[in-house]
C-alpha cells in the first residue's frame, strides 16, 4: 500500500484467479470459505452529463475507494442450489432484492455451478448514503466466488457487475479510477497518478439518513441546466493527470444544487466546515454522505462541528484513500 500506515487498513483476503476453467462441482462434503473487504467509495468528481438514449445517465467521475467498509464472507457448500444471506443490519434486505444475493445468483448461472452459497455481510457503510455500499457488497461476492471456484474471467465478472449496477464494476479493482459511460467504462490511472492520492486522509460523514438515488437522478433530469459539460470535465481531469492541477480543484458534484434545495442542511454544514477548518469538502454520489480532506489535527474539530449541527446520531468516520 502506497505510503499509508498499515494499521488503518482492515485485514483482507486477496483475490487471485488461477484457472480459466470454472470448477462446476466439488466433492460431496466439501466446504470452501473466503472473506473479502468491501470498501466504501467517494466521488471526487461526479459530472453527470445528461440522459442517454438507453435511459441511463452519462457521467464522468473520478472515484476512490477508502479504507473504511464492510466485511463480506462467502461460503460454498456442495449440494443444493440455495443462497442464504445474513447480516448484522436489520434494515438490510436478505432476499433477491439485495444486490449481494443477486450477484451470487448470476455468478452461479453464468458459470453453470451447482452449490449452496452462504453470504454474511458485516455492515458498517451507511445504507443508501452515496458511498456505494451495496455495489461494493455485490462485487465482493463476485470476487469471493471467483476465488472459491478458480474462475479467471475478469471480462465475464465485469459483465455481471455491470448488469447488477453502474457502480459495481469499479469495486472489482478497488483502486482510484475514472468511470465513464453509465459507469461501466473504466480507466485505470497507473501507479504514478494513483501515488499522488493514495493514503490521503479523509473524513466521511452524513446526517443519519439516506437520499433516494432514483429521486436524485429524476430531479436532475427535470432540471437539465445542472448537467455538467463533458468536455470541461474531461479537460480538468486531463490537467490533473498531467500534474497541472491540484486534486482539490477537481472536486465537483452535479447533484449539489438539487440536493441542496431539498436538504439545505448539507451545503450549510459543508460551508461551515470550510470556513472554520479550511478543509476541502464535498458531497459524495447522490448523497447524503459527504467527505472532507484534512490533516489529522482537524479531525476532532470537524467531528465537533458535525455533532453540533447534525446531532449525536450523525455518522462520522476517519479513513484514507485506499489502493491495494
Amino acid at each position: 500500500m502506497r505510503g499509508v500506515e498499515s494499521s488503518i487498513f482492515p485485514k483482507i483476503v486477496g483475490l487471485r484467479y488461477r484457472s480459466r476453467r470454472p470448477a462446476l462441482a466439488f466433492a460431496l462434503g466439501d466446504m470452501m470459505e473466503t472473506e473479502i473487504f468491501s470498501p466504501a467509495k467517494i466521488n471526487l468528481t461526479l459530472a453527470i452529463t445528461g440522459k442517454r438514449s438507453d435511459g441511463f445517465h452519462g457521467l464522468t467521475s473520478l472515484v476512490a475507494p477508502v479504507s473504511f467498509g464492510d466485511q463480506v464472507s462467502v461460503r460454498a457448500l456442495s449440494g443444493g442450489s440455495s443462497i442464504v444471506l445474513t447480516t448484522n443490519n436489520a434494515s438490510l434486505p436478505v432476499d433477491e432484492s439485495n444486490i449481494a444475493w443477486r450477484a451470487a445468483d448470476r455468478f452461479l448461472k453464468r458459470f453453470g455451478i451447482e452449490a449452496s452459497i452462504e453470504i454474511r455481510i458485516e455492515k458498517r457503510i451507511p445504507i443508501g448514503a452515496g458511498l456505494g455500499g451495496g455495489s461494493s457488497n455485490g462485487s465482493a461476492v463476485l470476487s469471493g466466488l471467483a476465488k472459491l471456484f478458480d474462475v479467471d474471467d475478469f471480462e465475464a465478472l465485469t459483465s455481471i457487475a455491470t448488469e447488477l449496477g453502474s457502480d459495481c464494476p469499479l469495486f472489482l479493482r478497488p483502486e482510484p479510477l475514472i468511470m465513464r459511460g453509465r459507469g461501466e467504462v473504466i480507466e485505470r490511472l497507473g501507479d504514478k497518478v494513483i501515488g499522488r492520492i493514495a493514503g490521503k486522509l479523509v473524513v466521511l460523514f452524513n446526517p443519519g439518513f439516506g437520499i433516494s438515488t432514483a429521486w436524485a437522478y429524476g430531479s436532475l433530469a427535470a432540471s437539465p441546466q445542472f448537467y455538467a459539460n463533458e468536455s470541461e470535465a474531461e479537460a480538468e481531469l486531463a490537467e490533473w493527470k498531467r500534474g497541472e492541477r491540484p486534486l482539490e480543484s477537481l472536486l465537483m458534484n452535479s447533484f449539489d444544487e438539487i440536493i441542496g434545495r431539498k436538504y439545505p442542511s448539507i451545503p450549510l454544514l459543508l460551508e461551515c466546515i470550510r470556513k472554520e477548518t479550511g478543509a476541502t469538502c464535498l458531497m459524495s454520489g447522490s448523497g447524503s454522505s459527504c467527505f472532507a480532506f484534512c490533516d489529522g489535527s482537524a479531525i476532532a474539530r470537524i467531528r465537533s462541528i458535525i455533532s453540533d449541527k447534525w446531532g449525536q446520531s450523525a455518522f462520522f468516520e476517519a479513513a484514507r484513500i485506499w489502493d491495494i
